[in-house]
């Protein structure tokens, strides 16, 4: 029998690192990301001595296990994480105070809610540290941006269109074919076949260094909550489809590409059918 990582939890929504609308779809690890972001990514832009020396410390902690870069401490997004936590939790209990019942854990459940929290950890610790990476030296835009899905990103650098113009009419199927890149394609379906969560990291970061190249921004509140899901294993299927419909519909961004990060429904293909044409 297969199990299924208990839900995160879920409090009152925050406004964007951009300063845009409230982003109630986020999950724990993917608000937690957008705030730790959004912190240093204002200070950074602003040549802030502390958050220059933040990111250094970051981009050290890169390839290595959470909790594991002592450096980094404070500024890995696990406070953020954390606090949401406690929101959480203050929440439940206020709950109960009300009258609701109590929620109980048996032993195997609260095993299942550790092993889902130490997913958390590692997408935030992983998002955030390849955000520092993105970011490095680049001062006069955001590199965590809303909407900047994988899909998108890599379709946007596969094409050779730089920077986040969004001016440039969209491209036919047909163009679109005929002008990818084809070692950057492919360097996205390896994505997808990632087999652990280190090489998962691995080669998400050959692609970031592609993006920062080409000053093309990611969002990572919403890497960090696919990051989490594809630790469960059920899900990881979920996550592929997702990043290839955004590899396809990019160009004609419309209302779907602001559903939920795991939404299965929508038209075109996936990644997985990228997976069948070869890697």
């Amino acid at each position: 029998m297969t199990n299924v990582m208990p839900s995160s939890p879920k409090s009152t929504p925050r406004r964007s690192s951009g300063g845009g609308l409230p982003r109630p779809s986020l999950q724990a690890p993917g608000r937690a990301t957008d705030r730790c972001i959004g912190r240093l990514q204002a200070l950074y832009r602003q040549d802030n001595s502390s958050a220059v020396a933040a990111l250094a410390r970051l981009r050290r902690g890169l390839g290595k296990a959470v909790h594991e870069a002592p450096e980094s401490w404070g500024n890995d997004g696990l406070e953020e994480l954390s606090a949401i936590r406690a929101e959480h939790d203050s929440a439940m209990v206020a709950e109960q105070e009300d009258g609701a019942s109590a929620k109980y854990f048996s032993a195997e459940q609260r095993r299942w809610s550790e092993r889902r929290e130490l997913a958390e950890e590692k997408a935030v610790f992983l998002t955030i540290t390849l955000w520092a990476l993105h970011q490095q030296s680049i001062r006069d835009a955001n590199m965590h941006a809303q909407a900047w899905g994988l899909g998108r990103s890599v379709r946007h650098l596969a094409q050779g269109r730089p920077g986040t113009e969004d001016s440039q009419p969209a491209l036919s199927a047909t163009k679109l074919t005929e002008e990818l890149n084809e070692p950057l394609r492919k360097r996205f379906v390896r994505i997808g076949t990632s087999t652990s969560f280190e090489m998962l990291g691995t080669r998400l970061r050959e692609v970031v260094l592609l993006l920062r190249g080409a000053r093309i921004p990611l969002d990572y509140a919403r890497l960090a909550d696919q990051l989490t899901a594809w630790q469960d294993t059920p899900r990881q299927a979920e996550v592929r489809r997702t990043w290839g419909r955004d590899f396809y519909l990019s160009s004609q961004r419309s209302s779907r590409s602001k559903s939920g990060p795991l939404d299965s429904r929508g038209n075109g293909g996936g990644l997985d059918d990228l997976l069948d044409a070869g890697d």
